[in-house]
Order: C-alpha cells, then sequence, then structure tokens
C-alpha cells in the first residue's frame, strides 16, 4: 500500500492516478478527499498533516508514503511527529515533494528554512527517501483561468523572463518511479520542464491551444504583488515575486533529472496548454 498525501493537489491527483493505473494499492489522503477525487479501487482517508495523530490509521497497512511538504501551510507542520506515525505504522519508503528554494533561497523562511527543516527531518527519519525539489509548475497559470475564459486577457509581472517550469504530471511521474523502485533511495532530484518559458510566451501558448489570440498586459511587480497578497503570506510573495523578477542561474538551469528517472524528456508548457485548454475556454 502507497499512502498519497495531498491526493487533491495538481501533483498528488496526477500521482494517485499514476500509482493506480500500474496496478498500486494505494491510499489517497487530505483534509477534503473524497470518492469523486480517486478512481475506482482507490482509498480515500480525510486526515491534516498538521495533526499527526489523524494519520494513524492512513498510514496503517502501508509501505511506503508520499509526502506533500504543506505548501504554504508548511510552517504549521511538525514532520518528525508525521514520520513517527509512519515508521510505527511500518512505513519504509518515504518521498518528500519539497522546493527547489531550498538550495536556490536558503535565506527565505518560507522557501528555504522551513523546507530544509522538512527534508532535514525526512533524511534523519531512519527511512528510505527520495527527495524531490521542483521549480514553477505549469499549472500555476490556473490563476490566469478567469480572465482569459472572461476577456482572453493575462496580466502578469516580469513579462520575458523565462523559468524552466515544469508539467505536475512530470513531476508525478518521477514520484511514482521513486516509490516503487529501490535505485531511488538517497536521491535528492531537481525537477524542471525542458525550457525556458517566460509569461508572454505562457500566454501565446495559451492561445495557440485555444485558436484564438490572448492579450498580455504586463503588470508592476507591485501591481503583483497587491495580487498575490489575497492569496499568499507576504514573505512567500515577496521572495516568489524575487525569483519571477531576479531569478538566480540554478533557478533558470535545465535539471536533466526528469529524463535521467523517466528515460524521456519532460514535457513542454505548450503541451501542458494543450492538454488543459479546458481549463481557459
Amino acid at each position: 500500500m502507497i499512502v498519497v498525501t495531498g491526493a487533491t493537489g495538481n501533483v498528488g491527483r496526477s500521482l494517485v492516478q499514476t500509482l493506480a493505473a500500474g496496478g498500486a494499492q494505494v491510499t489517497a489522503t487530505s483534509r477534503a478527499v473524497s470518492a469523486v477525487d480517486t478512481p475506482h479501487g482507490v482509498r480515500h482517508r480525510q486526515a491534516d498533516l498538521t495533526d499527526p495523530e489523524s494519520l494513524r490509521p492512513v498510514f496503517d497497512g502501508a509501505e511506503a508514503l508520499f509526502l506533500q511538504n504543506g505548501g504554504p501551510s508548511a510552517h504549521l507542520l511538525s514532520p518528525r511527529d508525521i514520520l513517527d506515525v509512519a515508521k510505527a505504522a511500518g512505513i519504509e519508503r518515504v518521498v518528500l515533494l519539497s522546493s527547489q528554494g531550498v538550495a536556490t533561497r536558503p535565506e527565505s523562511a518560507s522557501h528555504g528554512g522551513v523546507a530544509r527543516a522538512i527534508e532535514d527531518a525526512v533524511r534523519q527519519s531512519g527511512l528510505d527517501w527520495t527527495i524531490l525539489r521542483p521549480g514553477g509548475f505549469n499549472s500555476n497559470t490556473y490563476a490566469w483561468a478567469e480572465s482569459v475564459r472572461t476577456r482572453r486577457a493575462i496580466a502578469a509581472p516580469f513579462a520575458d523572463i523565462g523559468l524552466p517550469t515544469i508539467d505536475p504530471d512530470d513531476i508525478a511521474e518521477v514520484a511514482a518511479a521513486a516509490l516503487r523502485e529501490d535505485r531511488h533511495a538517497g536521491q535528492t532530484y531537481e525537477l524542471t520542464g525542458p525550457a525556458l518559458t517566460t509569461p508572454r510566451r505562457q500566454a501565446e501558448a495559451i492561445g495557440d491551444a485555444l485558436g484564438e489570440p490572448v492579450h498580455f498586459i504586463e503588470q508592476t511587480r507591485d501591481e503583483a504583488r497587491a495580487q498575490m497578497l489575497q492569496f499568499l503570506p507576504e514573505p512567500v510573495a515577496d521572495t516568489t515575486l524575487d525569483i519571477l523578477g531576479e531569478p538566480t542561474p540554478a533557478e533558470q538551469r535545465i535539471s536533466p533529472d526528469v529524463e535521467r528517472v523517466l528515460h524521456r524528456p519532460p514535457g513542454t508548457f505548450a503541451d501542458w496548454a494543450r492538454s488543459h485548454v479546458a481549463a481557459f475556454r
């Protein structure tokens, strides 16, 4: 049995589907997971990562765990307690969804410090471990979906600064391999897409997928920050804008790790846009 936390998220949902399609027994868990969120035959259990005791019945009978790092709520987690519950249940392997920012923004409390502490807990857990450090997700552009649907327009800052964003489905496939194959134990993988993609080019790719032009409006940093603060804590918004506007060479590096694990290159943003165009119609 493999337990997938964050099972209703962009990576977790895809991972559950990938594992189930490969014949694995899977338990999908999140705070509000239900039968409609999971494929036929997948067990679903509601639990909260901020309450490790709620995970005991979820982990019962499992051998492997996909641990989502909590995202904006990561600072609320007690990773050592989660991993102690996992070990007590008999889990032997953990794959952690971490963040590229652990390496590229170590001075950032949100992107570096908290995520680093979770990684350290995983490495010191006594379990076989694999750590995944993705950069930006292609699915972050879902934030543009409403404006594309209603106005065929996208507003974003830093129009011509590129980052190698990644398809969450590729992250999920790497996670599935790490959960099932011994050769990934003790590895830390940096996961990126195959090329730098700018916000302006992303807007063009969405327009191409729709078969209609999408107007791009470049925001100032202050305009983008005001918008982000509606749903992100201030430190997270500020570090995110630093990455988008002044990426380090490491944040613009194209990593070979997806291809090393999957024996194929990661998908492009244009591929992702075509596959998910329904969200923008």
